[in-house]
């Protein structure tokens, strides 16, 4: 429940439909600029997902020659533990392909050999591609390690670190990690930042695109029928319909193959979560919100008498929801989660509120990342023109005489902050499962993804990985 918070504390502006009927508040904020919007296509948008027949007929033979490898690299990685940095580079390419969980116990043995290198060999020198790779895949599975190791006894850089390419890259990673604090880690974002950009002029092309993705995009920060039946898609035309962007959440948050249910359950609630925000920023009256959400406090499918249509249709899809995934835990656990909503409003006492006022940091640094991502390049990007406001533009009215800039350099700040804190809080010990870790981590990984639009308003990294995800034939 708590991870799902996380998710409502983001949102985006929606595209429109050409055929909307203006009505209500929307009549006035539905302008020529959001009609050109809509005009763009995208592959986030509401594709029929015709996958191609050789795509679904994936033959036994297919299957049987993936097992074989998946085995035979499980015997290669078990004889490269003895080899500190053999073992290190296949933890980190097994992770980047995202199948880690074929090969958990091979993955902690590598990784304790290492830890117990760094805590032997804290002061000693060793290659600087291995100690950042090393201490970034530590401090990413939870080890409390020192970034001491960074520097020399004089605490500076070694100046022939900045010819050591691939070290710096790993270097520039190593520093995404962060807890808070780390003075070490921040020079070292800008020591090998700075020394990587000036070496991109003077390589090939392939070897400066390396430099370039890792710098703008690295590793530790980076991420239909049922929605047809639900009918929103159809009747509320000024709601988006991207069923296969809000699925990508949950793929890349939740990646364990045996998730596939809660992938799926995640994904409904997540969907609403979009449209009732497009409900409450673009179309919804004062009062007929206000009518909305006492029918969600009250819980009762009675109380939607006075709401119109759009607004009873959200009601129900959201009471509806709500009740089938209540019912499914209920048959899982035997914990009836429908019971908290209908009570939410009995006893409430000041250790209660007080209890909702202190999120874990892990939650409210994950839903400030959210936020913070969302008011950075969504606001200018969509075109909102100031209509569901943003923390910027919040920021430049409390601060006169702050440029556009200047605001979104203190948001890029605070962003940062917030991974400062939500590292921190990823290492053991914590409350929390590492599963609930992992899924926490990937969510923030996931918003640059989300995000970061282009100038005909549409997202072509996102694009890029559905396709490659989805649509795409994968061949061994």
């Amino acid at each position: 429940m708590a991870f799902f918070c996380a998710f409502s504390a983001f949102s985006k502006p929606p595209t429109y439909s050409k055929n909307i009927q203006k009505t209500g508040k929307s009549a006035n904020l539905i302008d020529n600029t959001c009609m050109q919007m809509a005009q763009g296509s995208s592959i986030c948008q509401d594709h029929a997902v015709n996958f191609l027949p050789e795509y679904h007929n994936s033959t036994d033979d297919f299957y049987v020659e993936y097992v074989q490898k998946l085995k035979k690299f499980k015997n290669i990685l078990g004889k490269n533990i003895e080899d500190p940095l053999e073992g290190l580079n296949m933890v980190n390419l097994i992770l980047r392909l995202g199948i880690e969980y074929h090969y958990q116990e091979e993955i902690e043995a590598i990784l304790q050999r290492q830890y117990a290198i760094f805590s032997a060999h804290a002061g000693d020198d060793h290659d600087l591609h291995e100690v950042a790779l090393g201490f970034r895949l530590l401090r990413q599975e939870g080890y409390h390690v020192s970034c001491s190791k960074f520097k020399n006894k004089e605490g500076k850089f070694k100046l022939e670190l900045a010819e050591d390419i691939t070290g710096l890259m790993e270097l520039y990673e190593a520093s995404q990690v962060n807890i808070g604090d780390e003075h070490i880690l921040d020079e070292a974002k800008d020591f090998s930042r700075h020394f990587l950009e000036a070496k991109v002029k003077h390589l090939d092309h392939q070897r400066a695109r390396l430099i370039v993705n890792t710098l703008e995009h690295p590793y530790h920060k980076s991420l239909p029928r049922w929605w047809k039946g639900l009918g929103l898609a159809k009747e509320l035309k000024f709601a988006r319909n991207q069923p296969l962007k809000w699925y990508m959440w949950t793929a890349a948050c939740l990646t364990d193959p045996s998730w596939s249910d809660q992938r799926i359950e995640l994904t409904k609630p997540i969907s609403l979560v979009y449209v009732i925000d497009d409900m409450f920023d673009v179309y919804g009256t004062l009062d007929e919100l206000t009518l909305f959400t006492n029918a969600v406090n009250r819980w009762e499918l009675a109380a939607t008498e006075q709401l119109p249509d759009p607004l009873k249709m959200c009601f129900v899809a959201l009471y509806d929801i709500t009740n089938e995934i209540s019912y499914k835990v209920y048959n899982r656990s035997g914990w009836d989660p429908i019971r908290l909503p209908k009570k939410s409003g009995e006893g409430i006492s000041k250790e209660t509120v007080d209890l909702l006022d202190n999120n874990p940091s892990m939650i409210s640094s994950i839903a400030t990342i959210l936020r913070l991502w969302d008011d950075l390049g969504s606001a200018q990007d969509e075109n909102q023109n100031g209509h569901d406001g943003s923390y910027i533009e919040c920021y430049r009215k409390e601060h006169q005489g702050c440029s556009v800039e200047g605001a979104q350099s203190h948001v890029i700040q605070m962003i940062s902050n917030a991974w400062n804190c939500l590292n921190k809080n990823c290492l053991t010990p914590n409350p929390f499962p590492a599963s609930f870790i992992k899924a926490s981590l990937n969510a923030a990984r996931m918003v640059p993804l989300m995000y970061s639009y282009d100038d005909k308003h549409c997202l072509p990294s996102l694009e890029k990985h559905m396709k490659s995800l989805i649509f795409e034939k994968c061949s061994l």
